[in-house]
């Protein structure tokens, strides 16, 4: 223990008297760590905005987009066939564990009040909607299935259209609006949601009942389709079996054979996480390796510089062994000094990462979340690039010959 203490004094005796030197060797490690923790740091920040972007959505929401048609091998887009109907999502409301059944169709459209007017998204939807997507209001009510079922002109309004429709301050509730010159009351506006995973407004956003906007607002050339479908599970657990209850369904409804691919397509919140979750760690994979290479360049840096550190001191190891060091003395010594080097970039770098973080979050806006276990990972692999990289020139600062390094000018 005393020789380890008095080697760890001679370490720092020598590094204080190379100060420069000192921090340029660690400055490969000072910037490997910190730029390791930065870049986790900005991953764990970009997935977690995500996973919140998503939770806007609703909860275990299962979305059912009407499939394609084809004409002279030329495929249209979803939507481009009507092959979803209310009938359909009646139905799949009573498939077990399904919580809320709802439906929808969607324009857009020049929304005025008064001498203000705003370009926006037009939904037509069911009362049950606004818990499926897990809407909560800001002030007044929803509409109710009485309302939908007497094709009211009422609507529920997003905070985008509040904004930019109302003066601050003026309560919208029970204001009439303009849509395709048709006046609407205002019933209730939304809490913001903010931006969804596409970097749609959600918030920008008018809500009128499915059978007013179907009769009255937008149209239809088949009364009773629909734009897309929404189910909610009552568990996350039952998604997988809600999924595969709606497919055997609609097949079945829409007298699809076993060859015949669905007419329909199904969207669940679980596959649109993971896509983003992989992304989002594929993307911190990529950074851990740059910054890997990084911390590996700085033990490079290291060792070469105690290789030139143990040709400058090989009359002072001749010295050392002459008077009764042996060789295991110089191997600690060069060793315990690689480490010091390391580790002290380490601490410098988990410092500099911790403060770019704060940095890039405050100036830059992007969402950064400091992980306490990357944080050690990245210290503990400073150390052990130290020990590695320290290794060869220790190993060759103790194989000397004492005459040969006595004799070394």
């Amino acid at each position: 223990m005393t020789f380890l203490f008095m080697t760890m004094v001679v370490a720092f005796r020598i590094m204080a008297q190379n100060r420069m030197r000192s921090l340029l060797t660690m400055l490969g490690i000072i910037i490997g760590v910190g730029s390791l923790i930065v870049m986790v740091s900005i991953g764990e920040g970009a997935k977690a905005a995500v996973q919140a972007q998503i939770a806007t959505f609703g909860t275990n929401v299962i979305a059912v987009l009407p499939g394609a048609i084809t004409a002279g091998g030329v495929w249209s887009g979803h939507g481009g066939a009507v092959t979803l109907t209310v009938k359909d999502m009646e139905e799949a409301g009573r498939i077990p564990n399904v919580q809320y059944a709802s439906w929808a169709r969607r324009d857009s459209a020049q929304v005025v009040h008064e001498n203000k007017n705003w370009f926006t998204t037009i939904n037509g939807v069911t009362p049950a909607f606004f818990f499926i997507r897990d809407w909560s209001l800001a002030a007044g009510d929803f509409f109710t299935q009485t309302d939908m079922d007497e094709a009211a002109n009422v609507a529920v309004v997003g905070n985008t259209l509040v904004t930019n429709l109302f003066e601050p301050g003026e309560d919208p509730i029970g204001a009439t609006i303009r849509i395709k010159n048709m006046a609407f009351r205002i019933v209730g506006t939304l809490e913001p949601k903010g931006y969804d995973t596409r970097g749609a407004d959600q918030d920008d956003v008018v809500y009128v009942p499915f059978i007013t906007a179907e009769r009255k607002l937008m149209g239809t050339r088949f009364l009773g389709s629909i734009g897309m479908g929404f189910l909610s599970a009552d568990s996350p657990d039952h998604i997988g079996s809600v999924i595969a209850d709606v497919t055997a369904l609609f097949r079945q409804r829409h007298k699809l054979r076993p060859d015949q691919e669905d007419d329909f397509t199904i969207l669940n919140q679980l596959d649109i996480a993971k896509v983003r979750e992989d992304s989002s760690q594929s993307m911190t994979i990529l950074l851990l390796a740059v910054a890997s290479i990084s911390l590996l360049v700085g033990g490079i840096g290291i060792m070469n510089i105690l290789l030139v550190s143990v040709t400058q001191r090989t009359r002072e190891i001749g010295v050392r062994m002459a008077v009764g060091a042996k060789r295991w003395h110089i191997l600690w010594q060069f060793l315990v000094e690689s480490v010091i080097l390391s580790v002290i970039g380490g601490v410098l770098g988990v410092g500099l990462g911790i403060s770019g973080a704060a940095l890039i979050s405050s100036y830059a806006g992007w969402p950064t979340i400091l992980s306490l276990h990357v944080m050690v990972l990245a210290f503990g692999f400073s150390g052990l690039v130290g020990l590695v990289f320290g290794l060869y020139p220790a190993n060759k600062a103790s194989r000397l010959n004492p005459i040969d390094a006595l004799r070394y000018e």
